[in-house]
């Protein structure tokens, strides 16, 4: 914490702030407004009620309007305090709207109607946190299984991509054979290769193998990715090859070599291509949405996607999930993004 106030507290000016420390605050306040601002209106308005999500103009806080009870009435009627006419200063409530008159009573003589053009009235607002919308959303709608099933493909999908892509980059980056550096080559090559080309020959398969509607056909096509090999290949390039020799000397296999000397010396990498591929899996779209077409099956993303009617939304709940889904990558991008700094600067500059 220290070392994060004597940052922002530097400046160039010994007395006054200098010209430059002025537009350096500027330039930090407004950057922290564009990365953060949007996700901030996320959060406050997953708070909202349905009607307060369609208010206008819009409001950051989650205010709602302040209903009241009056006898005589079986629902709530909202309260709106007359600014002028007759009836200025006075809390009414409306019973409805007819044009641009509203008929009105008082709650406390509630057997008056009393009418005032809507343009007489200002709406009575109360800040009101609508905690419904996350405690109905997980009561109401399967969201546990659709958390389980995102949990189930990201743990699995990012430990065989680990274990598959360390395995190549070992053989790429400790054995010497002809034509090594023509698969690697082939391997980045596939980067240029636009994903959406590959669904239907990736489908076909998934359907031969019976993998449709299963979490194993979102797993089994994106364990392999070049990026991670490419990653995993710079950094085994710095591990001394006279570590494998001399282990091979000592009769050590070579699933030993790589299970006990290398993956533990490539940790470093192994962290970075694991926070990555939790992005990856936990925010992947398309290709579920294509395999899997039972709602059990699916994702916090399809589950998303399916709040999204042809005639009507419900956008309360639609931001609320939105923020559960966004909370557990936020939290591992916040623990590890260190992580993701040092890996880079080791596989990209060795």
């Amino acid at each position: 914490m220290s070392r994060l106030w004597n940052f922002l507290a530097a400046r160039r000016g010994r007395g006054n702030l200098h010209w430059t420390d002025w537009l350096s605050y500027l330039h930090l306040v407004l950057g922290v407004l564009l990365m953060f601002g949007p996700v901030l209106w996320l959060v406050l308005s997953s708070f909202k009620t349905e009607a307060g999500l369609i208010e206008f103009p819009p409001t950051l806080l989650p205010y709602e309007q302040v209903q009241v009870r009056v006898k005589g009435y079986d629902r709530p009627l909202a309260l709106y305090s007359i600014t002028a006419g007759e009836f200025a200063g006075r809390q009414l409530a409306e019973v409805r709207r007819i044009g641009l008159q509203a008929q009105m009573v008082d709650p406390a003589k509630p057997e008056e109607i009393l009418r005032t053009p809507v343009t007489d009235r200002q709406k009575l607002m109360h800040l009101k946190f609508a905690w419904g919308n996350y405690t109905e959303l997980i009561s109401k709608f399967s969201f546990l299984t659709y958390l389980n099933n995102s949990i189930f493909i990201t743990v699995v999908a990012t430990l065989i991509t680990l274990l598959l892509n360390s395995m190549a980059a070992f053989a790429l980056s400790k054995y010497s054979f002809r034509g090594r550096d023509a698969v690697f080559l082939l391997i980045l090559a596939t980067l240029t290769i636009p994903p959406t080309i590959v669904i239907v020959p990736n489908f076909f398969i998934a359907s031969s193998l019976g993998l449709v509607n299963s979490p194993w056909g979102v797993i089994w096509p994106a364990v392999a990715t070049p990026t991670g090999v490419f990653l995993l290949r710079q950094y085994m390039l710095t591990i001394p090859d006279e570590l494998v020799e001399a282990a091979r000397m000592d009769h050590a296999s070579e699933w030993r070599i790589y299970w006990r000397i290398i993956l533990p010396l490539t940790a470093p990498a192994l962290a970075v291509l694991a926070i990555f591929s939790v992005m990856w899996r936990w925010n992947e779209f398309l290709w579920p949405m294509i395999v899997l077409n039972k709602s059990e099956t699916f994702t916090l993303q399809l589950a998303l996607n399916s709040f999204q009617g042809e005639l009507t939304t419900s956008w309360n709940y639609l931001l609320a999930m939105t923020v559960l889904t966004l909370l557990p990558i936020t939290i591992i991008f916040v623990f590890l993004q260190r992580y993701i700094t040092q890996g880079i600067a080791t596989t990209g500059i060795k």
